[in-house]
């Protein structure tokens, strides 16, 4: 079943069913999915978009009625809009390692990739022309990036991560990284390869999209230049919630961003003609904050109370462990390859599968109550957010997934 190395073995059906339930028992974060709202199926697409916490709602009711509604204008002071973006940026930075004061929220994560390559090469300064990008990235990352090296004069190097040591040279200004690659979940190495790019006298940029609230990050500890990241997979902020900018507090003195707007002015309220960039992360705004789908992100932020990441990244490989140990037991040989890396150290929080028919069969699945997705033209991939999904749902999801594949014809094995 794999391509990779594994140590995993057949076991009964019951045995694993047993085994599930008692993992589930045995959880600290158990407890954790009474908090969103989940139907009687097996969610596993939270790296696409998180489940909704129960009490957003409620919160967002009050945003609405009370906070827009009766104090209008007056919000902006007396309920805090105008400081919300470094507010929950705040509230973001335990999650990827960072010290308060280094991360804003707000726009898109694509608009972000833009302030952060741009501000990377204008870091780096003369002499340096090009900008590394992963060649497997997210393809907005690389369309993001192209735009950059346009408007800079700089040339795209697209290259391999695992190549990135190789083509990095005294004309190399910056590096755009995935952590975690959306199609196999393959982790990246942040740590040697953000050593690697300061090495080169270059800067770092990393796209957090796929490892936030998944595993560790550790911007601060491995000397992060910039990085940016979404918050509507492993945070759970809700469909298009805002992105977020991290800026090293190292950096933030000289932090030029592309995109100079109002929010960011140090006197946005003097109207000047000119632009005066302010201190800080603030750097990093723009225009006037989504306020309504900001609030509802700092909402969903609670049910990251008293949760420590090291916890979610330990369940997230034992999830991850026990689902291909329970494709292996009852999926025919032939029918799916695990794309996902066999060794802890590589691998994200979900798992990919290479299978010939994966359009009829995960359209099955979601018709089931397995809700994963699709990565065309072959590619099942099933996200595993350990907040709310458990070891009894990796079983039942390879279970049906095994019914299903009985049921759709076999095209070209894989192999």
């Amino acid at each position: 079943m794999s391509e990779n190395t594994t140590t995993t073995t057949t076991a009964p059906t019951e045995n694993l069913r047993e085994r599930a339930l008692k993992l589930d028992a045995a959880d600290p974060l158990a407890g954790r999915r009474a908090l969103f709202a989940l139907d009687d199926g097996v969610y596993l697409d939270g790296n696409s978009l998180g489940a909704l916490p129960v009490h957003v709602p409620a919160r967002v009711q009050d945003v609405l009625t009370r906070q827009w509604g009766e104090l209008r204008i007056r919000s902006w002071d007396e309920s805090g809009w105008w400081t919300a973006p470094e507010r929950i940026g705040d509230r973001i930075a335990p999650l990827v390692g960072a010290a308060a004061g280094q991360i804003v929220v707000g726009d898109s994560t694509s608009v972000n990739v833009f302030k952060a390559v741009v501000a990377a090469v204008r870091i780096a300064g003369e002499g340096r022309d090009e900008i590394l990008v992963d060649a497997t990235t997210f393809p907005t990352d690389g369309y993001i990036a192209s735009a950059a090296a346009r408007l800079t004069g700089h040339r795209i190097v697209p290259v391999a991560p695992a190549d990135v040591l190789a083509a990095l040279g005294p004309r190399t200004a910056a590096v755009l990284l995935n952590h975690v690659d959306y199609r196999s979940g393959r982790l990246h190495d942040l740590p040697g390869l953000t050593a690697a790019v300061h090495a080169a006298g270059a800067v770092a940029v990393w796209d957090l999209c796929h490892s936030a609230g998944a595993l560790p990050v550790g911007l601060d500890e491995h000397g992060v230049d910039l990085a940016v990241g979404c918050t509507y997979k492993y945070l759970n902020g809700g469909p298009g919630s805002p992105a977020y900018l991290y800026v090293a507090e190292r950096h933030q003195a000289v932090f030029d961003s592309p995109l100079p707007g109002w929010n960011s002015h140090a006197d946005p309220f003097g109207m000047t003609a000119g632009y005066a960039p302010a201190d800080g992360s603030v750097r990093g705004r723009v225009g006037t904050p989504d306020i309504v789908s900001m609030l509802t992100l700092e909402a969903a932020l609670d049910v990251w109370d008293g949760v420590s990441v090291d916890a979610v990244r330990a369940k997230s490989l034992a999830l991850t462990d026990f689902f291909l140990e329970c494709v292996e037991a009852y999926v025919p040989a032939g029918r799916v390859v695990s794309v996902a890396p066999a060794a802890h150290a590589e691998r994200g929080s979900q798992v990919a599968l290479r299978c010939a028919e994966a359009e009829p069969v995960m359209r099955r699945l979601i018709e089931r109550g397995v809700v994963g997705d699709l990565r065309r033209p072959d590619v099942l991939r099933f996200g595993f957010t350990p907040l709310y999904v458990g070891f009894a749902d990796a079983e039942r999801a390879a279970r049906i997934l095994a019914d299903v594949l009985a049921e759709v014809p076999a095209g070209n094995t894989v192999g």
